[in-house]
């Protein structure tokens, strides 16, 4: 992960991630009361907060519901021509994740750093009286829908789903509210139910808050809004069995965000674009930038095709490509490229299909408003508005060129499909698989050594990393880790 001054601050009273702070200079060191002693202090500490949210989201976790869930395979080896499982994923590609060595145990105690970060923020809030009560107020609210977007992030990656239990009486995650400190805070698990009432409570709270003045310079997609935690809190709710809140938050978003639907005729060449939003973006957080204004890093660098020795690892699978009719535009949202690839030791030149989503130098899309219409024709399918749930749905296909349907027997399965074909390689299909407990099937293109996954599956989630288990006696490891 990235590091950044703000980040290491925080560190020295971080729950999970006191080693760097330690090995940190002394002359390094600042103290958070220094840190946080005036304004530009504060927005310097929260802009490190959207940068380390950023720099999980665009790393390798970009690809995990994706690559778990069958969409996304590998590209050969530009040395041995060989196509094999990067390394960083093997463990969880193969379902086989383990508590000592997770693959993504960064990404959990990431997470709740940014947590702390936020709840230290949080704490001291009372305290920065060099703010005026409007920008107090923005930015409690943005700080409560950080805690709520990351708790949110843990939950689906460390938490069967929420209707695993009839009552969700399962075990969900360890929810924080308030600053952790190393060796005096030994927090549990919350159960699934109480996770979604803390969510919620963060989020209707923040919705409370916000003003119309944004805490930081820049975009305002890149940053945490009403329109932007509407959608968030949208997209939770789906995942959360709350149909109702699902189709209030997604129907506020697209009558009154001002947002329209990228159009059929721009749709390939907004996302071609480098360095340029989708103008159907709600909330993406943008690419860090050195001092002369270059992109530094960027979430194309997996997906990324710029020559034949040059090119990402991860690319379409043979089952998702498949997916798209003739006629459909998305079917272009491909670049074909053949690669020399070794198969029983003979090289031929095989066909790979590039994600053109991310092939210039973009921020990390993380909300559009195609998922937002998606969103609310599956809360109204799931409340039985089947013609308003239709509705929605032929928006997008007829976006994307396909004939409209008529017939709503089989609505919730067309919106799975859809979503897997309009969301592909921005982080929903093994969620969407657990929501409709379906099993993982992987076919054309999985090398892995299970390629199928039987719903419900302890596998289905990660184990909670070693290092935190270890540390704090009162969480409780995942079944069957």
């Amino acid at each position: 992960m990235k590091k950044n001054i703000i980040y290491i601050l925080f560190i020295s009273i971080t729950l999970y991630a006191c080693s760097d702070f330690l090995e940190q200079e002394p002359g390094e060191q600042i103290s958070i009361e220094e840190q946080l002693s005036n304004k530009n202090g504060i927005l310097a500490a929260l802009n490190g907060i959207y940068r380390d949210i950023e720099d999980i989201l665009s790393s390798r976790h970009a690809i995990y519901a994706d690559v778990q869930g069958g969409n996304i395979t590998f590209t050969p080896s530009t040395v041995t021509n060989l196509v094999e499982i990067p390394t960083v994923i093997e463990n969880s590609y193969n379902f086989s994740d383990l508590e000592d060595e997770s693959n993504y145990a960064d990404y959990y105690a990431a997470f709740y750093d940014i947590i702390n970060q936020g709840n230290i923020l949080l704490f001291y809030l009372p305290e920065f009286t060099f703010l005026t009560s409007e920008e107090q107020q923005q930015l409690e609210a943005e700080l409560l829908t950080i805690r709520a977007f990351a708790h949110y992030q843990l939950s689906i990656h460390y938490a069967q789903n929420y209707n695993f239990t009839s009552d969700a009486s399962h075990l969900g995650i360890v929810y924080n509210t308030a600053p952790l400190t190393i060796g005096e805070d030994f927090p549990s698990r919350l159960t699934m139910s109480e996770t979604y009432d803390h969510l919620k409570s963060d989020l209707n709270e923040a919705l409370e808050l916000y003003t119309e003045n944004q805490s930081l310079a820049g975009p305002v997609y890149s940053y945490f809004n009403t329109n932007t935690t509407k959608a968030l809190y949208a997209r939770i709710a789906l995942q959360m069995n709350d149909w109702e809140t699902a189709f209030s938050m997604s129907d506020a978003v697209i009558k009154t965000s001002g947002i329209s639907l990228t159009s059929k005729e721009n749709y390939i060449t907004e996302w071609e674009a480098e360095e340029i939003s989708v103008s159907e973006v709600i909330l993406e957080f943008s690419a860090p930038r050195t001092t002369e204004g270059q992109v530094s890093s960027s979430i194309s660098e997996h997906f990324i095709y710029n020559s034949s020795n040059n090119y990402g690892r991860y690319v379409a699978s043979g089952d998702l490509a498949n997916l798209y009719d003739n006629g459909d535009i998305r079917k272009d949202m491909f670049l074909e490229v053949s690669i020399p690839t070794n198969t029983n030791n003979i090289l031929t030149n095989e066909p790979y299909y590039f994600t053109k989503k991310f092939q210039g130098n973009p921020g990390t899309p993380f909300i559009r408003l195609s998922e937002i219409y998606l969103i609310r024709a599956e809360a109204n399918a799931r409340l039985e508005q089947l013609n308003s749930a239709l509705t929605d749905l032929n928006t997008i296909r007829e976006r994307a060129n396909l004939a409209a349907l008529t017939d709503t027997s089989n609505i919730l399965e067309d919106i799975f499909t859809e979503r897997r074909k309009e969301l592909a390689f921005e982080g929903h299909l093994l969620f969407d698989l657990i929501r409709f407990k379906k099993d993982v099937t992987r076919n054309l293109g999985c090398i892995s050594t299970v390629c199928g996954l039987t719903y419900p599956s302890n596998n289905y989630i990660l184990p909670i990393p070693s290092s935190s288990t270890d540390f704090n006696e009162n969480i409780i490891q995942n079944e069957g880790y």
